[in-house]
């Protein structure tokens, strides 16, 4: 079942002319429920126009400061985005689930660690809790934060990372990059490329001393920077990456075509959550078992059916299913038949699925 708490809009501010921060004043008793770890997401829910809209934004403060704070950017159209940024107000109420996510890696005291950081525009929310946690908690942890943006003006909490470097002086440090302004050094114009990463790699990343680094922003980005880490000789497994917002590849877009052309008709359809079994028939309506659930009365978990966030996972336990799209299990939860429910169609005429994983 999804679980949603009505949490009261403690502050909201506009950080930039097209993106709002936005304080929870989570009770204490819910501060257990609501602990989480630096990199992990809050999913909310408004009805808008009659419509259940779910959203997954990630937390940009730290744990360390017990503050529950997100940032919303203005996406055109956007039905969630759109109502943050004009209607919103403090002391509204907002449903509100609790934290889930699997980007960031364990806090060390006990190691001397070197971190990078690529984000672009508002994938720097993640990145923010992440430095400000471990530059905290890790006393000899250095981090370096390659950020890219339109212009000065559109940088999300520039004024804060700018707080943290002269508060970590030494151990912090920022590179920016404009798309729509020209710097006086003209590696830190535009978008990154291969040329630019592989002379970041020969200048200001060092490979072999990298221990994490971590990449939030548009897919493109973020799995070209991988590459080219991968190829000057940082281990892939040292490479976390995020995706906002993505877009169907050419080959996500054969596999989707090649599953509607197979489609089993009227699928038979158990689902296990809370302990309890809910059983339909899918109908030529749906094509894949969150939405087929959803429709038949379920109450499940979902934020961005896009494959992304992962909070519609469950597990396959009988029957067959095959994902359209997976951003966001890794290799040995696939290999657990753990699926992501928005995104997995049905192959056998009776499947199974547990969401209480």
């Amino acid at each position: 079942m999804a679980l949603f708490h009505s949490l009261r809009v403690k502050d909201i501010y506009k950080e930039t002319t097209d993106c709002s921060v936005v304080t929870f004043d989570v009770p204490v008793d819910l501060y257990q429920d609501f602990s989480f770890n630096a990199g992990q997401h809050l999913t909310l829910k408004a009805i808008i126009n009659g419509e259940d809209v779910r959203r997954s934004y990630s937390l940009c403060s730290s744990p360390l400061e017990q503050q529950w704070k997100v940032a919303v950017k203005q996406i055109p159209g956007g039905l969630f985005s759109t109502y943050v940024n004009e209607e919103l107000q403090t002391g509204d109420t907002l449903e509100v689930m609790a934290p889930s996510g699997k980007f960031g890696v364990p806090v060390d005291t006990q190691k001397k660690k070197n971190y990078v950081a690529f984000a672009a525009g508002s994938g720097i929310t993640p990145m923010l809790s992440i430095i400000k946690t471990h530059l905290a908690a890790e006393p000899d942890a250095t981090f370096k934060l390659f950020y890219l943006n339109r212009t000065v003006k559109s940088i999300i909490f520039k004024e804060e990372v700018e707080q943290l470097r002269n508060q970590y002086f030494g151990r912090f440090e920022i590179f920016y990059f404009l798309t729509k302004e020209q710097r006086d050094i003209e590696l830190f114009n535009g978008r990154f490329n291969s040329e630019k990463l592989q002379t970041l790699t020969k200048t200001l990343i060092d490979v072999s001393t990298t221990d994490e680094v971590f990449i939030c922003g548009p897919e493109e980005m973020i799995f070209l920077i991988r590459d080219e880490l991968v190829a000057a000789g940082l281990e892939k497994e040292k490479v976390h990456y995020e995706l906002f917002v993505t877009g169907l590849s050419e080959e996500d877009k054969k596999r989707a075509a090649r599953l509607a052309e197979q489609k089993v008709e009227g699928v038979e359809v158990t689902i296990i959550d809370g302990g309890k079994e809910f059983h339909f028939t899918m109908t030529d309506e749906y094509d894949n078992i969150l939405d087929a659930a959803l429709g038949a009365g379920a109450d499940l978990p979902f934020a961005c059916k896009g494959g992304v966030c992962s909070t519609c996972k469950c597990k396959v336990e009988g029957g067959n299913v095959e994902m359209k799209i997976n951003y966001a299990l890794e290799e040995d939860e696939v290999a657990q038949n753990l699926v992501l429910s928005c995104q997995a169609v049905p192959t056998t005429e009776r499947v199974k699925v547990n969401f209480d994983v």
